[in-house]
């Protein structure tokens, strides 16, 4: 059986849904689902609570190979505590963005990433999913939106209104993000010639999915 023709990867920038939109499609496809900005997210987390900083390329590599990370259904687990809102903090958000930028952290997490590939299938999504992890993958996505619409998105999800000093700082970290994950010098974030593009600015969650799932039927 040929894997590749059981993989779709969803690439995109920081709050524009793809990780809700693939694990919905996995979940409908019946495939195994891989955030793969959880593992680069637990990575930092990892290395704060370890006081290394996060350009400590050498001391966080030897931290990521050795990640006691366990995925359990909804929950994620960093050294036996669940660790799922932790991660999701800005701050984390920024970290990752860091870490991601080291070769030898991205080398690390590489194969941990393909291991998630079994023959259910797998849609993966992250930031270089189709370019680097999975590059031969039967379908590729490159899931945006505006900014504005991803702060809105991200304040609704942590309950803060959509205007005020609190969602200009929200939307100033997810521009911030955006201009360091495509200016890094390993594997920048960035749609793929062959990938279809999906603006989901002016979609619902359903229709996105729907979507997705319509292109990998036609394959």
């Amino acid at each position: 059986m040929d894997l590749n023709r059981k993989i779709i990867a969803v690439d995109g920038p920081s709050a524009s849904g793809k990780g809700t939109v693939a694990s919905q499609v996995a979940a409908a496809l019946g495939f195994e689902y891989l955030d793969s900005g959880a593992l680069y997210r637990l990575t930092a987390l990892y290395a704060q609570l370890n006081n290394i900083e996060w350009d400590d390329e050498e001391g966080i590599a030897k931290l990521a190979q050795q990640l006691p990370a366990v995925f359990d259904g909804q929950k994620i687990l960093l050294d036996g505590k669940d660790v799922s809102e932790a991660i999701r903090s800005e701050a984390i958000g920024m970290g990752a963005s860091s870490v991601a930028r080291l070769p030898k952290v991205r080398e690390a997490l590489l194969q941990r990433q393909r291991d998630f590939l079994t023959e259910k299938g797998l849609v993966a999504d992250g930031r270089d999913m189709g370019s680097v992890v999975f590059p031969d993958a039967v379908l590729k996505i490159f899931l945006t939106a505006s900014a504005e619409i991803r702060a809105q998105r991200r304040a609704k999800q942590i309950g803060v209104p959509c205007e005020g000093v609190e969602f200009e700082r929200i939307l100033s970290d997810i521009e911030a993000r955006d201009e360091a994950d495509s200016r890094r010098a390993v594997a920048p974030l960035r749609q793929l010639p062959d990938a279809l593009l999906l603006d989901t600015s002016e979609m619902n969650v359903e229709e996105s999915v729907k979507k997705v799932l319509d292109w990998y039927a036609k394959i």
